[in-house]
């Protein structure tokens, strides 16, 4: 039976795997949406460069072209799988800038400090307009001490993370064919510091700080798509996700399996020119296997199905988009639960090079076992999450390119979602437990705004530069946990000479707040998140290039949940090469 969590309840998440291989693009939006809402520390992904830390998200519209450098280190507390996806690996530009690409291969190795360990490799099998073939392998780890910032206390904070598939896709006349599979594998330490009631006897010896965790994730799909052209338009694909955890609780006890069946799929038509009306859908099956104790299943998972369907209405005009249409979602079992939401888009230009738009959109979060490793690996599993029901998610603003390699946004939004997700510190008396983190879920409000700017200078530099602050409200929470006031991306991109490229990022998080969960514990202050990197890459010729990444370079002590502190100054050096 699904529970609303209090303080002393628990849910697990592990890091793994990623979305399917290639699927439409609106779909494709909607997960790197899901996969990036609940914790706004984690900085949006960009598969193309292989950058886990601070790659901002931009509009495709009117962007000027500037090419971020790639290798970063796996933010160990952060899921940092890479999307894989045939289009989106083209040989030569993965890591290093190596304006070749019409090699079939890649391969990247990095070492640094803390035993960081970073590789890719991948190759092309086929690469042509109507067949790709491609495959492809990622490892990230780290196996170093860091320090707890309330006591100074070292802690070994271990990671093994690997992830790699196989996907094909094939060009018909009329539709594309597109296939995957992938396996991911990941080993990590409930490293962080648990919560001690001063009232009880219990120690930090008391917690299990060693043993790896073990998570596996297998994942195929098939789909089919029209062409863009077509005047019906149609896309069907099904996925099939099996996610399996070797503990639960503690390592005497055997860990959950979830099963998950997908399908997906929208069917339009064009009439009077550029108008379109279709309908589309999403649905998941859970299917769990839970462990036994004395014959009794020791956790609270219930087999059921979530379905959305979104029927809209689409037409193009000259300098003008409008998209109008609705989601209709609902979830079954004991507890199920019905919502709709606006699905709704619209952009037109306004002058030359500049856009107002409108998104007003909504979704049901599943919070299944698999989707939550994705945000955060270091929550406890032992009842069922409600699925966060975000009824609205609207967005305004105003973007343009009104002057030569300058671009800008400035937008605001308000957001309401029942059941959102915030991470607490775990507390329990219980010997030989991990150190998780609980979830606690409350109904919640956010209304934010921001401005983003780019500026471009031919090909020697480019500046970027992005604030948002949000205002939080919750309906029985004491405080906001885990999310920031306001954040600030910052970074600048400078080419002194053809073959070297020198990368400055900057990030700045404030206003956190944790939440001591024992009885009569109290609301703590987190330290701002301060985060300066550099990164070198230098380009020997069309095969060879090497990079050098100075992370934390302001020595600042931050952790991204209470608990899990991050490395604090390292570095690491490696090498790339195109075959």
């Amino acid at each position: 039976m699904k529970t609303i969590y209090n303080i002393k309840s628990l849910c697990v998440m592990a890091l793994l795997g990623s979305t399917m291989a290639i699927q439409a693009q609106e779909i494709k939006k909607e997960k790197e949406q899901e996969l990036n809402r609940e914790m706004t520390l984690e900085r949006e992904y960009d598969p193309t460069v292989q950058d886990a830390n601070k790659v901002n998200t931009l509009p495709v519209i009117k962007e000027p072209e500037a090419k971020k450098m790639s290798i970063d280190y796996a933010s160990f507390t952060v899921p940092t799988e890479p999307e894989k996806e045939i289009s989106l690996l083209p040989s030569g530009n993965i890591m290093t800038d190596i304006q070749h690409n019409k090699r079939r291969g890649y391969f990247n190795f990095g070492g640094g400090t803390y035993l960081n360990l970073n590789g890719d490799v991948g190759y092309h099998i086929l690469n042509t307009d109507k067949d790709k073939l491609n495959v492809w392998f990622s490892h990230r780890s780290t196996n170093g001490n860091v320090k707890y910032i309330d006591t100074e206390e070292k802690v070994k904070a271990k990671l093994n993370d690997n992830l790699g598939g196989l996907n094909f896709k094939h060009a018909f006349d009329k539709l594309t064919l597109d296939m995957g599979i992938k396996y991911g594998y990941s080993a990590f330490n409930y490293y962080g510091l648990p919560v001690i009631n001063p009232t009880l006897s219990t120690t930090l010896a008391a917690y299990d700080r060693e043993t790896n965790q073990a998570n596996q994730t297998i994942q195929a799909s098939i789909g089919i798509e029209s062409k863009e052209e077509s005047p019906i338009g149609y896309l069907l694909d099904l996925g099939y996700t099996n996610f399996s955890q070797k503990y639960a609780f503690n390592k005497n006890i055997e860990g959950p399996t979830e099963q998950t069946f997908e399908v997906k799929f929208d069917l339009n038509a064009r009439f009077g020119g550029e108008q379109r009306i279709g309908i589309g859908g999403y649905l998941e099956y859970f299917n769990y296997s839970l462990p036994l104790i004395n014959g009794e299943e020791q956790m609270e998972y219930q087999n059921h199905a979530e379905v959305t369907l979104n029927p809209y209405y689409k037409v193009h005009g000259d300098n003008w988009n409008v998209r109008l249409g609705a989601n209709i979602m609902f979830s079954t079992g004991e507890e199920s639960k019905f919502m709709a939401s606006p699905n709704i888009s619209a952009d037109i230009e306004i002058a030359e090079k500049t856009e107002l738009y409108l998104n007003a959109g909504g979704k049901m979060y599943s919070n299944s076992l698999y989707s939550l490793s994705r945000i955060n690996r270091y929550a406890s599993s032992m009842f069922e999450l409600m699925p966060s029901l975000n009824f609205l998610d609207g967005t305004i603003g105003i973007r343009s390119g009104v002057a030569p390699g300058f671009w800008f946004d400035i937008f605001g939004g308000y957001q309401i979602t029942n059941n959102e997700l915030f991470f607490v510190p775990f507390y329990t008396p219980e010997k030989d437990a991990f150190s998780y983190l609980s979830i606690l879920q409350d109904n919640a409000k956010k209304a934010f705004g921001g401005v983003q700017v780019k500026y471009s200078y031919q090909q020697l530099f480019d500046i970027n530069l992005k604030g948002v602050y949000n205002a939080w409200s919750v309906s029985n929470l004491e405080e906001v946990y885990g999310k920031p006031k306001m954040e600030i991306n910052a970074g600048i991109t400078v080419r002194p000479i053809q073959k070297l490229t020198a990368s400055l990022d900057y990030y700045l998080a404030t206003g956190r707040k944790t939440f001591l969960g024992y009885e009569g514990g109290s609301s703590q202050d987190m330290k701002n998140i301060n985060e300066l990197n550099l990164t070198g890459n230098y380009t020997i010729n069309d095969t060879f290039g090497a990079y050098l990444k100075l992370n934390n370079i302001l020595f600042q002590k931050y952790e991204l949940y209470y608990g899990y502190p991050m490395q604090g100054f390292s570095a690491m050096v490696g090498v790339n090469i195109n075959f």
